[in-house]
C-alpha cells in the first residue's frame, strides 16, 4: 500500500474523527430545526461507523 489512502474505506478510516464530528454537527442542526427523527437517522450513522472501528482494532495491549 502506498502512503497516500487510495480507497474508500482507507480514507474514511483516516478522517473517522472528522467524519463523525460533522455528522455529530448536522444531528445537531437537524435537532434545532426540530427534525428529531432525521437527527437520529444521522447518530445511528455515527454509531455504525464508530462500532465498526471499534471492532477492527485489537483491543489495547493485545498487539
Amino acid at each position: 500500500m502506498s502512503d497516500t489512502p487510495e480507497t474508500v474505506g482507507e480514507i474514511a478510516e483516516l478522517y473517522l474523527g472528522n467524519i463523525l464530528y460533522a455528522i455529530e454537527r448536522c444531528a445537531m442542526q437537524l435537532d434545532g430545526e426540530g427534525k428529531s427523527t432525521d437527527a437520529q437517522f444521522y447518530r445511528g450513522i455515527g454509531r455504525l461507523l464508530a462500532d465498526a472501528h471499534g471492532r477492527a482494532r485489537p483491543p489495547r495491549g493485545i498487539d
